[in-house]
């Protein structure tokens, strides 16, 4: 097996007449942090999709540790939705929405086992006093934190995140920010992220994707985040903490 978690070749996708990515390609070293950045509409959730395996590429391929994504093991991915797709009213506890990210399903019941891999896994972001609470109830870093254990419960070697600080207070992102590393420093692992956070990427993540349905550009955050390339993405440099990092590093 090669160096990298995900391979990317001419990939492009089209709705009937209306084309969410077109022409993409890359290579991402495993124990990378990839940030995907790019204003709304540019193709960000589609592109976690086909490597989710959820969306089939029209063109191009896409390989995960060497496979396609409906071939490789699902015990491999873990993915953290954006909050607004999750239905807060569900009867349900923390700890029994960290277990179906073992099962894929609600449980009945929980056996030991299980509990114990869903209390290691809250008790990796420091969540282990939330096990019983109602989901209803939690706040938007506590039901992150939640979120976070759920799809990091099977351990895996590549994570993916939609928005992840939506809904969070700056504190929140910080800690969350923390929680990712660590995992990643324990675990080797891979980790992609959807974020409009500019502080995320230029402090966090080693590798950007910047989309706006086609690549515009990919690689170290010195690299990618040039002002030809954000113009091309926004239109405008209109984000303080890109403009920030374009004057730092300019001198």
């Amino acid at each position: 097996m090669n160096g990298f978690a995900v391979e990317v070749n001419n990939l492009s996708v089209k709705f009937e007449d209306h084309i969410a990515l077109t022409d993409l390609s890359m290579q991402i070293p495993k124990n990378s942090f990839v940030a995907i950045v790019g204003p709304n509409g540019a193709g960000k959730s589609t592109f976690l999709k086909v490597l989710l395996g959820l969306i089939s590429p029209t063109t191009g391929q896409v390989k995960i540790f060497g496979k396609t994504p409906r071939q490789v093991d699902p015990n491999l991915i873990g993915y953290v939705p954006q909050f607004k797709t999750m239905d807060r009213s569900f009867p349900a506890v923390s700890i029994e929405l960290v277990y179906t990210g073992l099962s894929r399903k609600w449980p009945w019941r929980l056996n030991q086992d299980s509990k114990n891999k869903a209390c290691q896994a809250l008790d990796q972001v420091g969540a282990t006093h939330l096990a019983h609470r109602p989901i209803g109830k939690l706040s938007g870093g506590e039901l992150q934190r939640v979120c976070l254990a759920r799809s990091i419960v099977r351990q895996p070697e590549l994570l993916m995140l939609d928005e992840p600080a939506t809904g969070i207070d700056t504190i929140g992102e910080e800690d969350m920010y923390r929680m990712l590393e660590a995992y990643q420093k324990q675990s080797g692992a891979t980790v992609m992220m959807i974020t409009h956070d500019w502080h995320a990427v230029t402090h966090h993540a080693n590798y950007v994707l910047l989309l706006n349905r086609k690549q515009i550009s990919f690689g170290p955050p010195e690299k990618t985040l040039q002002e030809d390339n954000l113009r091309m993405a926004y239109g405008h440099i209109g984000h303080k903490h890109a403009l920030r990092f374009l004057v730092n590093s300019n001198g």
